[in-house]
């Protein structure tokens, strides 16, 4: 075998390569040269990979495993093809003393594709109020009792708990703390928080120890610096060690060989701990400082690898950061469950709150799905409600019929609540409003104990069958996009080896370009008017804000039982620029607050706009679609007017190119998306932080009708001055930044495909290694996505006849037995 000739680091590094890149190409061809010397291992490698791939695939049925390992094999021989070629690319030219831009493109986007994820996590959150069983869920779930702590109706989960399995042996958990200045800004706003309630008097100053917020940040400050803490000032306690053993990294890593083994590990950690225990470990004293943790299952029969299950606290947090990371982690989940023990399903202002904060997800996020899960499904009064019983004549003879019935009336009922709810505030397109499941009724309990209910009864199987087709639609979606890619860079590479390839090129290519500019100038224009139908409904709902928000800050501000035990919550209000999160009581923010009604008027249309789909003027996608689709059009155009005989190559590149160049711009589109989305809040929060500093330096008596009074005459202020107009600017802005930004990434990686393709002056066809056996191994793999998805269907329609007749009883699907099998032998 030739030995390979050593990289040049200078000569790279004077044609714009970095060192970091160097290496990797360094690393490949050093992989390539020893390739010889692993074929003895080649067999029994083989065979460790095709267990493990087992292992991985044991939470799906068989007619799923077939159709994952087809895509996963697709998507290894891809990544193997483009491994060979960049290897080729790099060895043609890396002792050229100069590279040309084209090679350079073509490095990088090799490098992108080679080392891209094969799955981006899929984020499923739950969300719910204290007690609602998110956590016993969980543990049902992933069929381990009692693992995440579960207590009755008291405080449980303290932070952010996502739960995931992977590829380690072990069961193993990280707790990321607060870094140093995250504390510090929280050790501020508490000591704040405290001080300035000194002076106050009467009926004010007895409500301290019933006090929450006050009652919770005594408690912090006593278990980080010890008893007397909360008397200290700011300043002072900067200069004090905390008695926790604090790690350099901020992460604390646990592990363990059983399940049970770190879940006692883990508890300490996790579990709001109570005031009245005594004698703490070190472990339960460092839990203020915990930001959030993440728990990594061995390989799972039930969870497949890639999915994180996301316990997420129902109102968020003092602290600013863990605020910030609890409306994060709603926005990334692709699919929230709100939870609610069925106790409090029906008109809880909680539950209400929590549904209302998934719809908001829906909006600004990643959220596609909504669905409401009612837990602890078993209690049930039986001669209480045979009572009560509304439905149907036949009698009810056990506890198990009449569970089953008025479970099946729960979801009949709260699924055409939810449905209407997601009309009034979603686009139509949404496919949640298609979705047949929007309401479950579970029992975790029961899933343990089966005394009244089935397994399948439970329907903690149903929720896992969800989690399967989640991953299994987005592992097809994410191959099928990333062959598509690969595909067109092997078309380029291949098409440049054409010796023909450069007959009357120039005239073509500016032909293309003239065409490009035109086609940007209109659909800036149609960017233009589809963001205009935000116009009206925006206007509208300033004015409807206009005439509502002393009604709405009035409802936010009066307490039927009076100032008692609020004084110190409207302080921390004020000290968090309206927002306070509590761990027991429900959310409070003034500024969401009185911009709802700004909200309720846009966000139809706003959900619309960023819809896709269907062609519509008021929907962007669509609109950068029909672009790509116009540029493709015109190129197979010329092609067939001017006999473009040996460009064929180069016009499927410029396609593939184009799809790939679009489909990035999908990802820019949805985080300005969120940023667009809050201006409103953020605007109207910014104008009111005067006024709220202000209010939350007011001591002594009658302190708390004080800073009311603070809060509504700074917002009358800022409202007379155009705050709610000042808002409806600030979201006009950001459109037109979405606007600009669109247009310019459009021109830009267009512009660079346009001259990567046209190859004028860089002699780039005599620059590229043979990758013609890699093209042609690629041209299998595009026709093998195909053959993939027909394959699907086909067992799918046996599926479907097999289990037609008779049909399948819903007590006994035959996955989650098999999965239920596997697991007890774990």
């Amino acid at each position: 075998m030739a030995r390979h000739r050593k990289l040049d680091p200078d000569s790279w590094v004077r044609a714009g390569v970095h060192e970091e890149e160097l290496a990797e190409m360094e690393e490949l061809v050093d992989l390539e040269q020893s390739s010889v010397d692993d074929d003895l291992c080649k067999e029994p490698m083989k065979k460790r990979r095709r267990s493990d791939r087992d292992q991985r695939l044991r939470a799906f049925p068989t007619m799923e495993q077939s159709a994952l390992k087809e895509y996963e094999k697709l998507e290894s021989r891809t990544r193997r093809v483009l491994s060979n070629a960049y290897q080729k690319l790099i060895q043609s030219v890396f002792l050229d003393d100069s590279i040309p831009n084209g090679v350079k493109y073509l490095i990088n986007r090799l490098l992108a594709l080679i080392e891209k994820p094969s799955l981006d996590p899929i984020y499923i959150g739950l969300l719910g109020s204290t007690g609602a069983g998110k956590s016993s869920l969980i543990n049902a779930i992933i069929q381990k009792a009692m693992f995440l702590p579960v207590s009755g109706e008291s405080i449980c989960t303290s932070c952010i708990v996502q739960v995931s399995s992977g590829c380690c042996e072990r069961y193993e958990a990280k707790i990321h703390l607060l870094s140093d200045q995250e504390w510090k800004e929280e050790l501020k706003n508490l000591t704040q928080l405290l001080h300035m309630t000194e002076g106050a008097d009467g009926e004010e100053a007895e409500s301290w120890d019933r006090e929450e917020a006050v009652e919770e940040a005594v408690w912090k400050l006593q278990v980080v610096y010890g008893a007397g803490a909360e008397g200290r000032e700011y300043e002072d306690l900067l200069r004090v060690r905390p008695q926790v053993k604090i790690p350099p990294s901020r992460v604390i890593l646990l592990q363990a060989e059983e399940a049970g083994e770190l879940s006692i590990k883990l508890d300490p950690y996790i579990r709001a701990q109570r005031r009245d225990q005594r004698g703490q470990s070190a472990e339960t004293q460092i839990w203020p400082l915990i930001k959030h943790v993440e728990v990594t299952l061995p390989r799972s029969a039930l969870i497949p690898e890639g999915v994180v299950l996301v316990d997420i606290p129902g109102t968020g947090d003092f602290n600013c950061k863990r605020d910030e990371m609890w409306k994060k982690t709603i926005d990334r989940c692709s699919a929230i469950w709100v939870i609610s023990d069925i106790e409090r399903v029906s008109g809880a202002r909680a539950h209400e709150e929590l549904l209302n904060e998934s719809v908001r997800a829906c909006q600004r996020g990643l959220c596609r799905h909504v669905a409401l899960v009612v837990t602890k499904t078993d209690k049930l009064h039986l001669p209480e409600y045979l009572r009560e019983r509304k439905v149907g004549n036949h009698a009810i003879l056990s506890q198990q019929e009449a569970i089953l019935e008025r479970n099946e009336t729960i979801k009949l009922k709260r699924n055409r609540l939810l449905k209407e709810k997601l009309k009034r505030k979603l686009p139509a397109y949404l496919k949640v409003l298609e979705a047949s499941d929007l309401v479950y009724t579970v029992s975790a309990q029961e899933y343990w104990q089966q005394a009244l209910l089935t397994e399948e009864q439970t329907e903690i199987p149903k929720l896992r069958e969800f989690i399967r087709k989640r991953l299994l639609e987005e592992k097809k979606r994410m191959v099928t996009k990333y062959i598509t890619e690969a595909f067109g860079l092997l078309l380029l590479m291949e098409g440049f080896n054409s010796a023909d390839n450069l007959l009357n090129e120039h005239l073509h290519m500016s032909g293309l370009r003239r065409f490009v500019e035109e086609k940007t100038e209109m659909l800036e224009k149609a960017i233009q008017q589809c963001f205009a139908h935000i116009e009206q409904p925006l206007w509208e709902g300033v004015q409807a804000a206009r005439t509502s928000y002393r009604r709405i800050l009035g409802a936010c501000l009066v307490r039927s039982k009076g100032n008692q035990g609020f004084h110190q919550t409207l302080k921390a209000v004020c000290l968090k620029n309206g927002v306070y999160a509590s761990r027991t009581l429900a959310r409070i923010d003034l500024n969401e607050a009185i911009t709802r009604p700004i909200y309720d008027h846009i966000d139809p249309v706003f959900g619309d706009i960023f819809r896709a789909g269907k062609p519509a003027s008021s929907a962007l996608m669509p609109l950068i679609d029909a672009f790509k689709h116009s540029l493709q059009e015109k190129m197979t155009e010329i092609r067939i007017r001017n006999g473009w005989k040996y460009d064929s190559y180069k016009k499927s590149f410029l396609i593939q190119e184009i799809s790939a160049i679009l489909g990035g711009l999908e990802g820019y589109i949805l985080r300005r998306k969120r940023r667009i989305y809050e201006s409103v809040t953020s605007s109207v929060q910014s104008d009111l932080k005067p006024c709220y500093e202000e209010a939350a330096q007011i001591t002594g008596r009658k302190a708390c009708e004080r800073m009311k009074d603070v809060i509504r005459r700074g917002v009358e202020r800022q409202v007379a001055e155009g705050m709610f107009e000042r808002a409806q600017e600030r979201m006009q802005h950001q459109f037109q930044l979405l606007k600009r930004g669109i247009t310019e990434k459009m021109k830009g990686s267009v512009a660079t495909m346009l001259t990567l393709a046209s190859s004028q002056g860089d002699s780039l066809c005599k620059e590229l290694a043979d990758v013609r056996s890699e093209y042609k191994e690629m041209e299998r793999l595009h026709r093998g996505l195909r053959e993939a998805a027909e394959n699907a269907q086909l067992r799918k329609a046996m599926q479907d006849f097999l289990l037609g007749t008779p049909p399948r009883k819903a007590g006994a699907p035959q996955q989650d037995s098999h999965s239920r099998g596997l697991a007890s032998r774990e």
